[in-house]
């Protein structure tokens, strides 16, 4: 099921969920060969995925049905969110690792999960820049020199925070170890949705601070 935004009446659009911000040529292709023949609008997000914009109501399940084969994966409710990320190594020089890889190893351990509650995003910087954002998200994961910085309870918005660091140069598998844990507690103390900031004081936070 794929969440519907309006953008006038009679009108919706379609977005389709981006790993690592990549576009596979295929699916760019037929995306532009939809775009042009329906006369839509294409809109890159701040979370790096792509939206389609202005559907008509009676062309939405075609479109759909046109890039779903070339793999389209769409946007919808109780999907475990994609990790925003930037370039990384090796196409940036300040790069400490690739996060496109990290990501990948995130969405292998987490991605098959449903019903993850709103309200909850990951981003990955692979060095100290943050030139993703790493720091404005619910967990944020820092590539350093020596490892990985791990972040709690960042968030953007009206009232911007920058997260809390929970742990410091630990390897890989102890990030991964450390995002269950707090994927697990997010569900468990979480209704319907929640920014992770909010649950930082609870005494069941997984980290001390």
């Amino acid at each position: 099921m794929s969440t519907i935004h309006s953008t006038a009446p009679h009108e919706k659009s379609l977005t389709l969920l981006l790993v690592a911000g990549r576009l596979p040529l295929p699916l760019m292709a037929k995306v532009l060969e939809v775009a042009e023949r329906y006369r839509l609008g294409v809109y890159f997000s701040t979370a790096q995925n792509l939206r389609l914009l202005g559907i008509n109501d009676e062309d939405f399940d075609a479109i759909k049905a046109e890039l779903a084969p070339l793999g389209a994966n769409f946007k919808g409710p109780g999907k475990f969110p994609l990790p925003k990320v930037c370039i990384g190594k090796p196409s940036c020089n300040m790069g400490v690792i690739d996060p496109a890889e990290l990501s990948a190893r995130i969405l292998e351990r987490f991605g098959h999960r449903t019903g993850v509650k709103g309200k909850f995003k990951i981003a990955i910087s692979g060095c100290i820049l943050n030139c993703s954002g790493a720091l404005l998200a619910d967990i944020g994961v820092v590539a350093t020199r020596n490892g990985f910085d791990l972040y709690s309870g960042g968030k953007g918005g009206p009232y911007p925070k920058v997260g809390q660091r929970v742990l410091r140069d630990v390897r890989e598998v102890e990030i991964l170890d450390a995002i269950e844990k707090m994927v697990d507690f997010h569900d468990a103390k979480t209704v319907k949705k929640q920014r992770m900031v909010k649950l930082h004081d609870h005494p069941d936070f997984p980290f001390s601070e």
